[in-house]
């Protein structure tokens, strides 16, 4: 994941404010990616601290335990006001180390409108020397008031390809590619869908159901997917299927009106499943208005 964030906008935009001696009081670094936050904002804090790989520095960054960078919370805390009155006692301290401290606060969109204007003063002005680099998956529950006061990096989706090339070092290739193009290039949604097997099940399902052609089928087939946990990513697979077969003209054996017909209904499903609706129901009435569809279409190319 290293190699993908060096290549980003943000990245290059940090680089050249720390290569200029023109670094901001504080960044705030967009990162639709829960799962990789944490390790994405420390990869941006070494650059931060110039810090090169296989250096002492370095590794007490990787390890947390270089005095001059905190980050906040603590794993498995919020941010709460009482956190965040150290932080702000801490930052009035002047770095220890050397010429410069860095606050990382991992999930800031999570905080509270009163921890955030907690710290709209300090983030302004804060001491000669002091930064900090707040990490959100989401710009919009952070208030105006805190994204005037920081210079935002945000870092886009990645592609296919490159959640591929991080993926397919470990697991079934076949797995990894249908999570690199399921994970709408978040990188730590794919590597959950890659490590675990009930990928394999969603997936393995998905094809099962958008292959079904004759009404005889269909209740073995939604008894058996009935009771998944993973409802909305067995319908996001469909709805993969069916779009990737619509666009390409094969894959299924469903003409194009069907296909149209699948992906409107797509859209209905996800909804019901909202509601809480009957999954195996849902999943027998959605396939066999779809065979039907099919047939009728079939019919009228006859």
């Amino acid at each position: 994941m290293e190699q993908l964030l060096k290549g980003t906008t943000a990245y290059k935009i940090l680089e050249g404010d720390c290569d200029a001696d023109k670094l901001s009081h504080a960044y705030m670094l967009d990162f639709p990616d829960l799962k990789n936050l944490k390790a994405a904002l420390v990869i941006f804090a070494l650059r931060f601290f110039g810090a090169r790989t296989g250096t002492s520095l370095y590794q007490r960054i990787i390890n947390e335990s270089y005095t001059d960078l905190k980050i906040y919370p603590s794993e498995g805390k919020k941010l709460d006001a009482q956190t965040v009155g150290q932080l702000l006692e801490d930052s009035a301290m002047r770095p220890i180390e050397g010429d410069k401290k860095l606050y990382v606060i991992v999930g800031f969109d999570g905080a509270s409108a009163l921890i955030q204007n907690k710290l709209l003063k300090t983030l302004e002005e804060p001491l000669s020397g002091v930064h900090f680099l707040l990490g959100v998956t989401s710009l919009a529950p952070v208030l105006d008031t805190v994204k005037s006061r920081v210079k935002l990096l945000e870092i886009p989706p990645f592609t296919e390809s490159q959640i591929f090339e991080v993926l397919e070092r470990d697991g079934h290739k076949q797995i990894n590619e249908a999570a690199a193009k399921s994970a709408n290039g978040v990188l730590g949604v794919a590597q959950n869908m890659a490590s675990g097997g009930w990928f394999e099940a969603v997936l393995q399902g998905a094809r099962e159901i958008c292959n079904v052609k004759n009404v005889s089928e269909i209740g073995a087939i939604a008894y058996k997917y009935g009771d998944t946990k993973y409802k909305n990513e067995l319908l996001n697979e469909m709805q993969r299927l069916y779009f990737t077969a619509l666009k390409e003209g094969t894959g299924l054996p469903l003409c194009r009106g069907a296909l149209v017909y699948a992906l409107e209904n797509i859209t209905k499903a996800f909804a019901d499943v909202k509601f809480n609706a009957f999954f195996q129901g849902l999943l027998y009435d959605f396939m066999l208005r779809v065979v039907k569809e099919n047939n009728r279409w079939q019919k009228l190319q006859q």
